[in-house]
């Protein structure tokens, strides 16, 4: 049995974060037994953007403070390292309020880039990531809790994406990302590569919507812990009201047989987990409707079905950030406007996650639109 704690938690203030963390972690025998006097510890929070904690994009700094603190009591010595979906690390930093939770509590912040290749046993032999990520004596990771308009949800296991360095980020959404399951067996075997000690999930305000940058907070009030992120991953989802047959990550688990993967396999503890009020997440927009469907059925129904990013003009700046982002390079600039080849789009929606104006917007298929008019008018009937 993978054992999973959770804990409520009433705000972001310090005090309130302390006791909530020092709580989550007692099931699991507290931070001191996880952390050797003398280990490197790597904190790899969620770093997507440069957005102000407000906008429940990145992991809460108060939460990163406290796990550092944390950290450097029981002997360890504290980094926080990422390499951001878009902007520098500097900045990210500075805007998500994370370095002054590293100045705060004596950590020191680690850019991601210098990377290494690890070579893996499963359907992807070499993937580089960041060398201080591979080196660390231990990891915790601190993902928060979002819908994701590609994988449905990101948390634990999706967090450690983040290993992978910069642009070759953008080349294995190219390589993995037109298929979902492919995509989930990526992000699998990159979290076999280097085990993570410890995860700690942010769901105090988490992200609902079209996540996992443009999505609305919504507030949990709830922190998760485990030491296998796969099993915090299936809580997770339960807690957001996914189920299953949506996430890809977790059918793709249940498949190779990894450890965690299934409810029945999870020994909850904390916080009583019928105590915790089931909330049902609005999913993103941009979702597949053919998951699922036959084979045959979903590739007859692709332009009905499909959804695709398209430019709101009156919003987008042309700023060339969806476009130098763009996996496939579906995204050119000519004349002053912005357009996306759909033949060659994989529906990654990396766009929509990176732009910092929410200027992409989403253009459904005609099926899709005759479906979403007739539910209004049962609605208004």
């Amino acid at each position: 049995m993978e054992t999973v704690s959770l804990e409520t938690a009433a705000n972001y203030e310090l005090p309130e974060i302390r006791r909530a963390v020092t709580k989550l972690l007692e099931p699991l025998g507290g931070m001191s037994a996880f952390i050797t006097p003398g280990d490197r510890v790597l904190i790899k929070p969620n770093m997507l953007a440069a957005k102000s904690p407000d906008k429940a994009v990145t992991t809460h700094p108060a939460l990163v403070q406290v796990v550092a603190e944390l950290v450097i009591e029981s002997g360890g010595t504290a980094l926080i390292g990422d390499s951001p979906g878009i902007g520098s690390f500097s900045k990210v930093a500075e805007k998500s309020g994370i370095q002054g939770a590293a100045e705060r509590s004596g950590a020191r912040l680690t850019e991601f880039c210098d990377p290494v290749e690890l070579r893996g046993e499963g359907t992807f032999r070499s993937i580089q990531l960041a060398r201080c990520y591979h080196e660390a004596d231990k990891i915790i990771n601190l993902p928060k809790l979002k819908t994701h308009e590609m994988m449905t949800m990101t948390c634990a296991v999706k967090n450690l994406f983040g290993a992978v360095i910069g642009t070759e980020k953008a080349a294995w959404h190219l390589k993995a990302g037109s298929s979902r399951q492919m995509f989930a067996r990526l992000l699998l075997e990159i979290s076999l590569l280097k085990k993570t000690t410890l995860t700690i999930v942010d769901a105090i305000t988490a992200m609902e919507g079209n996540g996992p940058g443009s999505g609305t907070p919504i507030q949990r009030g709830i922190l998760i812990a485990g030491i296998n992120p796969l099993a915090v991953d299936v809580i997770a989802a339960r807690l957001a009201g996914i189920p299953s047959d949506l996430l890809p990550l977790e059918q793709e688990a249940v498949a190779r047989g990894l450890a965690g993967a299934r409810l029945s396999e999870i020994e909850l503890k904390g916080t009583p987990y019928a105590s915790v009020t089931a909330m049902t997440f609005t999913l993103p927009t941009g979702l597949d409707p053919r998951f699922g469907l036959p084979p045959f059925l979903a590739t007859a129904l692709k332009n009905q079905l499909t959804s695709y990013p398209t430019a709101d003009h009156a919003v987008c700046v042309l700023c060339g950030i969806c476009r130098d982002a763009c996996p496939p390079e579906a995204i050119t600039i000519t004349n002053s406007a912005l357009s996306i080849d759909k033949a060659r789009c994989i529906r990654c929606w990396c766009c929509r996650e990176l732009c910092p104006h929410d200027a992409m917007a989403i253009e459904r298929g005609l099926l899709l639109r005759a479906l979403k008019c007739l539910s209004r008018r049962k609605v208004s009937r």
